[in-house]
């Protein structure tokens, strides 16, 4: 299988995307509004999120308690 075709087979629709966040697909359209969520694919009015781009998204914005910590020192 080709690199193309694992990456195609892992698009997922919004209803699912929302679903593995935890969250609703309305909130992830706010979020594309805002700039503020996963990264996507827009192919006319098609969204797509990749599984790997969540991945990236959810580790981007993890934040461990000594981090929370420093910043509010």
């Amino acid at each position: 299988m080709s690199r193309y075709t694992e990456e195609f087979d892992h698009l997922l629709m919004e209803a699912t995307a929302a679903k593995r966040l935890k969250v609703s697909p309305r909130t992830l359209q706010n979020w594309r509004i805002k700039g503020v969520g996963p990264s996507y694919i827009r192919a006319g009015r098609m969204i797509r999120y990749r599984s790997k781009d969540l991945t990236i998204w959810l580790t981007a914005n993890t934040v461990s308690s000594a981090a929370s910590a420093i910043r509010a020192a």
